[in-house]
């Protein structure tokens, strides 16, 4: 049965997961297809569970520098330890001041290595006079849960969360240990998040696999139009430019000024692109995509993933933004400053260059392909240490058979497709520390408002996503 209500019912083997009768869950959730699921009074057991979930992570101000995730992960174990879970199972590890992460675990009967679910708590910043709505305020309206971090990632924590309390409603005995992580940090490069966790908490994490953010399910036109799994990711670096200058009186202006300078630069950096770069995922990727786009750009695609590439069809798809991401490693400038008086030439101007790496290509060389596309030795490039770069994660078969059976039930024809996702998560922290992750959430959208004014999820697609994602990791956690 789609639990789509734009999709047509799929055709299903009966009680494919051993969902017990007792279990009231999957027969609520019926009512979400019909299109009621923005009225609470209409809502079943577990949906009515995780939308207050996510009501109370919402409303809590994680943002990852000045709010709090330690408070996040605390309600979080409440609500854990007033389910049963106990001792070891559900703990809060707190770091430094205000920074916190919730490890929890339903014991399995341990037949197989653990699966960790991982969701991150903080957000990016939010200014309340830019928003149409309070951004640290869960609000339902027009079919839309709105706050800061619905889509990026308190969506995925929240369904997280109520999944696993449902499980144990059930007294579900998988043949792995689940566990869940929820932490801090990702927003900023995981320092008091992952990182800490991998490096002083090892064990509690080690899984044969992990899910986590990345992956959704992509609308066209609100159709389902690919299911996501995200096996790579590009790696986030800045860079630094600056040009310095003596300076002098505003009066009496000379050629040789350093804003002048750096933004000539810059203008020359907008109109330089790295080279095509494909890796296996996005050569899979892209083989995937050409299946179901338009003729002309299915068309555009074979062309590029050929030996010998038609200029014209590689114009047409890089100026696809989402595909162009794909094809190549990009840089922009995200900040400018420069000068210290209005009535003083300026001694010195600076711009932070924001640049996703492709799998497998050095921080260094992208320096140098930025030397030469700003071609003036007097603007300095400097950046940080090499960031690590872990190869993509291995194509896992269980794990795919699963995602494609189970999503076959929500989405049906609708293709499964490994991606790269052009930013970074902590999938990269734990990939490096040899646990393969994918980015799967199925959590359906047509748009991308994280970080963005006015961030939100649709209602649907976040019931739906908990149903689905409950359904998957009961599938990866029962023997065939």
């Amino acid at each position: 049965m789609s639990l789509n209500p734009l999709v047509k019912p799929a055709k299903t083997r009966s009680a494919p997961l051993r969902i017990a009768r007792r279990d009231v869950f999957a027969a609520a959730f019926l009512m979400v297809a019909t299109g009621l699921a923005a009225h609470a009074e209409t809502l079943g057991v577990p949906q009515r569970l995780a939308k207050g979930i996510f009501q109370e992570l919402v409303d809590i101000n994680t943002v990852s520098e000045t709010g709090d995730t330690g408070r996040a992960a605390d309600a979080m174990a409440a609500r854990l330890r007033a389910e049963g879970f106990s001792g070891s199972d559900v703990q809060v590890f707190k770091p430094s001041p205000r920074k916190g992460n919730l490890v929890a675990r339903l014991r399995g009967s341990g037949t197989r290595k653990p699966i960790l679910l991982l969701a991150h708590m903080d957000v990016v910043p939010a200014n309340p006079e830019d928003w149409s709505l309070d951004p640290f305020k869960f609000i339902e309206k027009d079919g839309y849960f709105y706050g800061r971090g619905t889509s990026d990632d308190k969506a995925m924590a929240a369904n997280l969360i109520s999944n696993l309390i449902r499980y144990k409603r059930e007294g579900y005995k998988p043949d792995r240990d689940i566990i869940v992580a929820l932490t801090a940090d990702e927003e900023i490069g995981g320092r008091w998040g992952v990182q800490w966790l991998v490096k002083n908490q090892r064990e509690l994490i080690d899984a044969e696999f992990a899910l986590n953010e990345g992956g959704g399910v992509t609308l066209r036109n609100g159709k389902p139009f690919r299911v996501n799994i995200q096996t790579a990711e590009k790696i986030t670096v800045n860079f630094r430019l600056e040009v310095t200058n003596k300076g002098g009186h505003s009066s009496l202006p000379t050629p040789d000024n350093a804003i002048y300078r750096l933004a000539e630069g810059l203008s020359r950096l907008a109109k330089f692109s790295f080279p095509v770069n494909l890796n296996p995922t996005t050569r899979a990727s892209f083989e995937s995509i050409a299946e179901i786009e338009s003729p002309r750009t299915a068309g555009d695609i074979r062309s590029v993933l050929s030996d010998r590439p038609d200029p014209a069809a590689l114009s047409r798809l890089s100026a696809n933004t989402a595909y162009n991401a794909q094809l190549r490693t990009t840089c922009v400038p995200t900040l400018l400053e420069g000068g210290q008086a209005a009535n003083a030439l300026p001694q010195a101007a600076r711009a932070t260059i924001n640049c996703r790496i492709l799998p497998g290509e050095a921080t260094e060389d992208v320096r140098t392909a930025l030397v030469r596309a700003l071609a003036d030795d007097q603007i300095s490039v400097a950046h940080p240490a090499q960031a690590a770069l872990p190869a993509p994660s291995d194509r896992n078969e269980e794990l795919w058979s699963a995602i494609e059976k189970t999503a076959a039930e929500f989405w049906p024809g609708t293709p499964v497709v490994p991606v790269m996702v052009p930013g970074s998560t902590d999938g990269r922290f734990l990939r490096d520390a040899g646990i393969p992750t994918y980015g799967h959430t199925g959590l359906a959208s047509g748009e991308v408002s994280a970080h963005g004014k006015d961030e939100r999820v649709m209602v649907t697609s976040f019931l739906e996503s908990g149903e689905y994602l409950y359904r998957l990791v009961k599938r990866l956690s029962e023997r065939r």
